[in-house]
């Protein structure tokens, strides 16, 4: 018998980033970030003057922390127990948009914080990724979990029939983020988005 299938991102559902990132920047390269003020390319600035760094900049920033800087990253309380209920009634996937080259790096992070589950790395939106997921298991139920609305869009157009639900993790940044249109529902914590995604996987059969 097929088991249903939950897809969840990792930064900001399961691990924390972009707290740590912000720390990390202002360390090293003297950048400030504040999450809460805009997206990405729009929230860095530089200390000294207050210019903006430039967009290609700011994804150099970003790998830089990811190959050197995973280390900081801290589990989302709650994350861990909850996937630990969903695994004993569902398969779990880790899909995650880092490059290839990151892979090794992120299952060694999860594993170092008690996760163990299959880890995909993907590049742009998550839709078509999914539903290969979906597919490759042949389950009969599905739940994806991520904190970004173009995401969920891409799942919306891509397997409609897989339940989405909108997490943002780090309370600053849930604050000033909008509820992705495409989710079926918006939960920050994992204690109360077990009880969801329980409840719409346990129908699989």
């Amino acid at each position: 018998m097929n088991r249903p299938l939950l897809v969840t991102d990792c930064d900001e559902v399961l691990l924390h980033m972009v707290s740590h990132f912000s720390d990390w920047l202002d360390e090293a390269h003297g950048v400030l970030f504040r999450p809460e003020e805009g997206d990405m390319a729009g929230a860095l600035k530089f200390k000294d003057g207050g210019e903006r760094v430039p967009s290609e900049q700011v994804w150099e920033y970003l790998t830089g922390f990811f190959r050197t800087e995973m280390h900081r990253q801290t589990i989302v309380p709650g994350a861990v127990e909850a996937l630990g209920s969903i695994g004993e009634v569902a398969d779990i996937v880790i899909l995650t948009n880092l490059g290839e080259e990151a892979h090794g790096w992120r299952v060694e992070q999860l594993a170092g914080h008690g996760i163990h589950h299959e880890v995909v790395c993907n590049r742009g939106g998550k839709g078509e990724p999914l539903k290969s997921l979906v597919e490759r298991h042949g389950a009969t139920r599905s739940v994806f979990v991520d904190d970004l609305a173009v995401h969920h869009a891409s799942v919306a157009k891509y397997s409609p029939d897989t339940f989405r639900l909108h997490m943002v993790a780090e309370p600053k940044l849930a604050a000033v983020t909008e509820t992705a249109a495409a989710a079926h529902a918006r939960i920050d914590d994992w204690p109360t988005a077990t009880d969801w995604i329980l409840e719409r996987l346990k129908d699989a059969a």
